[in-house]
């Protein structure tokens, strides 16, 4: 008897730990990662299916190519792994219609995430960003002050979060500032066992950490309305998108003293210019999308796509398919 031949994968995202041994089992691996790319390399569907073409794969695995003409699902592909919670880089109705099943990676990033919300708070209300610039400057002693003088702040043990959004990101924070001993307050609609009102968190919480989805339900869901009911002095954490908020409504709030501070991870298109107002404030800290930039994210996508396509491939439903439709 001839044996079937072997699986080929073309895989354009970063993959590594057991998830690329489990990967390498289960098919011959052509590893060729966007992000090592200089500068960054990122494919559409035409360049995509040349690629796949070119080395006679039939899985195809991405996380930051947007494919979404029609090339690439006009191969014969066996599965499309996307290592994103949403796959909302491919054209998932377009591979459904083709009879492609597509897996994707939900929660890989959630604790890199909370960890960089933890991170901005204590950046935020410790001033940890303008202390270190003092010290480079050689001004710890500004203006004829002392470090102690300028630096004073609460100690976030002891008060209260509000985390807005309760999925895998919201949930890995809520442990880590409980054992930070803080009192955890959440809000999500969609999740019952965050039993707090989004007015009434707003108003009890020293920190509001947001980790929704963008929807149009959500797009701009804190406003001025919602910064002038937060308690003076909170801070603003934005780990998740920019379009959850309303920038001029968190300048002005800033600007008035009404918030303490601000940590922001996100900004909308990816930019900020250098001279917007935020940037101008000593209080608020910018990040540049890095909240899941970690080795362990990476690993984490690469179990999980791994995994649910060794289930595909042996006749099962993996539960991270996102269209089991296509499956007999």
């Amino acid at each position: 008897m001839t044996a079937a031949p072997r699986h080929r994968a073309y895989v354009t995202a970063p993959f590594r730990g057991p998830g690329l041994a489990t990967l390498e089992g289960l098919a011959d691996v052509v590893l060729d990662p966007w992000i090592d790319q200089h500068p960054v390399r990122l494919l559409d569907s035409d360049a995509m299916a040349e690629r796949v073409r070119e080395h006679d794969a039939d899985i195809l695995i991405v996380e930051s190519d947007f494919i979404n003409g029609p090339a690439v699902y006009d191969l014969p592909l066996v599965a499309l792994g996307v290592c994103r919670g949403d796959p909302n880089n491919v054209d998932l109705a377009l591979a459904t219609a083709k009879g492609i099943p597509v897996l994707r990676a939900p929660g890989r990033n959630a604790d890199a995430v909370a960890e960089l919300a933890v991170a901005l708070m204590f950046a935020v209300n410790r001033g940890i960003v303008q202390g270190d610039h003092d010290v480079h400057q050689g001004q710890s002693y500004r203006d004829g002050t002392i470090p102690y003088q300028r630096y004073r702040a609460w100690q976030l043990a002891g008060r209260t979060l509000g985390i807005v959004g309760f999925g895998a990101v919201g949930r890995a924070l809520a442990w880590r500032a409980e054992g930070l001993g803080m009192t955890v307050l959440a809000y999500d609609p969609y999740a019952p066992d965050a039993t707090a009102s989004l007015d009434d968190l707003l108003a009890a919480a020293d920190v509001v950490s947001m980790h929704a989805p963008v929807t149009p339900e959500t797009n701009d869901m804190i406003g001025e309305a919602e910064f002038a009911r937060m308690k003076p002095g909170a801070i603003y954490v934005n780990t998740a998108r920019a379009y959850l908020h309303d920038d001029d409504a968190l300048v002005a709030a800033l600007a008035s003293g009404h918030l303490g501070g601000a940590g922001l991870d996100h900004f909308r298109k990816e930019h900020i210019a250098p001279d917007h107002p935020l940037c101008a404030m000593p209080n608020v800290v910018l990040t540049p999308h890095i909240g899941g930039a970690t080795y362990d994210t990476e690993a984490n996508h690469s179990t999980q796509i791994a995994d649910g396509l060794a289930e595909l491939l042996a006749g099962g439903r993996p539960a991270n398919l996102v269209n089991p439709e296509v499956l007999p």
